[in-house]
């Protein structure tokens, strides 16, 4: 029998049940955990932020669990199911996942071809061929013809038998539960192109991954990611493996969680009458229902895997932008870079005021490389200007050394020049946030304003931007928002 919640969570940190009971009791009650961290550490014995919210998680987790293992048992009990091995089976799951394979046989379905098979009374069949293999099926279901129920012929009574032993090996927990563990340690994510999409050129994003394998265990979360981006847009097919499987080919040996099916349930093939018959039985069991449940499980929890691991590089990479040191109260020069259409600039004050703005084309196609110099030193002039922050996109190289000539032709303005991300810049300016706090003022220039606000404060300009357009994650986009 398991331990009560709080004994659980007390062994899992370590520490002793009366401080868990204590922390539960000023959780239950509405208190955060930075709060009690820091407020009511004489209440807990001490527990710290980490095993705080380590013991929140963990309590949430366990306490779903214990409200479904109730509504199983109750579901079962209500069929007339429950035995005394099914409730201790039922009361010992750690798990949500070992719950729900233990519960798979009794939850509520449509009506299978199991169940029609099983109300025209073959079931002993099934159950006489799995017990006795000396047995000959063709014989054997001469005996379970019914022709009002739809099974006139043998063919038909053996096909329900199969459906019967097929729905028996796939929903049992000690089978799926092994099979699991087996494709957690052997299963390879195989992906391969839709052939029809080969020469799509919005295909070639995904051309490394027309055919590729890697262990589930080790595929990287920006791997399995780009994997699933392909997937969803209709370009990669992936199914979950073997590593056994031959890549040269050659025709596959033994399926190795066929025969751990076969042994389970104590199938050999010794040549008796119904050997060959259960041998194929096995076979559909593992293709037709069992590796597509598991494949998708194992994909959903690598999926999950990788959307929790990309969050958390985004939320590690965002903290890093956000809390860059500012340089501080100065006015500053702001230049979006661009070719054709020029790079824009803006100059705000210390306090980060919009103070004058404008665009230069020292680039190709106009190269006035001495016309853009005389117009920046003349507004840095004006405005007594002692920063340049210029954006790191097209064409920023570029733009980084007129601003070097710039310092050099004004040495006494003392300026300095910074290179900083202009992620999220565009986006930001065509915001409806942009549009109020500068109404009257072109769209492309008001990037110029954010690149400039951006050295001066990163945290004050970028919390203006959807988290998910500023561009320091991997597949921000396709990740739980």
């Amino acid at each position: 029998m398991l331990l009560p919640i709080e004994q659980r969570i007390a062994a899992e940190l370590g520490v002793q049940p009366r401080q868990v009971s204590a922390a539960v009791q000023l959780l239950d009650e509405g208190a955060t955990v930075p709060f009690v961290a820091r407020y009511r550490k004489e209440v807990t014995g001490g527990l710290d932020d980490t095993q705080l919210r380590n013991l929140e998680e963990r309590l949430g987790y366990l306490r779903e669990l214990e409200d479904r293992r109730a509504a199983v048992i109750a579901s079962i009990a209500e069929q007339g199911k429950l035995d005394a091995p099914l409730r201790e089976a039922i009361e010992n799951a750690e798990t949500k996942q070992r719950l729900e394979d233990l519960y798979l046989p009794f939850k509520q379905k449509r009506r299978t071809k199991a169940q029609i098979a099983r109300e025209a009374g073959i079931e002993p069949l099934a159950n006489a061929l799995l017990a006795n293999p000396s047995l000959v099926p063709e014989t054997e279901a001469g005996a379970y013809l019914n022709a009002e129920a739809g099974f006139a012929d043998t063919r038909a009574v053996l096909d329900g038998a199969r459906q019967i032993l097929m729905e028996r090996f796939a929903e049992d927990a000690e089978l799926i539960g092994k099979l699991r563990e087996y494709l957690l340690d052997h299963g390879v994510v195989a992906s391969t192109v839709i052939a029809e999409k080969e020469n799509d050129p919005a295909a070639a994003k995904f051309r490394d991954w027309f055919d590729f394998r890697e262990s589930i265990e080790t595929v990287p979360s920006h791997r399995a990611l780009a994997l699933f981006r392909g997937r969803n847009e209709g370009f990669l097919r992936l199914q979950l493996g073997l590593d056994s499987d031959p890549t040269d080919g050659s025709a596959p040996g033994p399926n190795p969680c066929e025969g751990r099916i076969a042994g389970h349930f104590g199938i050999r093939d010794e040549g008796r009458g119904a050997d060959a018959w259960l041998r194929e039985t096995v076979r559909w069991a593992w293709n037709v229902k069992i590796s597509l449940h598991l494949e998708l499980e194992l994909l959903g929890q690598l999926r999950e895997k990788a959307e929790e691991e990309a969050i958390r590089v985004f939320g590690r990479n965002l903290k890093d932008l956000l809390l860059a040191a500012p340089a501080g109260p100065r006015a500053t020069l702001g230049l979006d870079p661009g070719l054709r259409t020029g790079v824009k600039v803006a100059v705000v004050d210390q306090t980060g005021k919009l103070l004058d703005t404008g665009v230069i084309y020292p680039h190709e196609p106009r190269r006035d490389w001495d016309g853009s110099l005389h117009a920046l030193a003349k507004m840095c002039e004006k405005h007594n200007v002692s920063l340049i922050a210029i954006g790191n996109g097209t064409a920023s190289r570029e733009t980084d050394k007129l601003a070097a000539d710039l310092i050099k032709l004004r040495p006494e303005l003392h300026m300095t020049k910074i290179v900083v991300s202009e992620a999220g810049a565009s986006v930001y300016s065509a915001s409806e946030l942009a549009a109020k706090e500068f109404p009257d003022l072109d769209v492309s220039l008001r990037g110029a304003v954010s690149i400039a606000r951006r050295l001066q404060d990163p945290l004050a300009e970028l919390v203006k931007i959807d988290p998910k357009s500023i561009g320091v994650g991997q597949y921000q986009h396709d990740v739980n928002q």
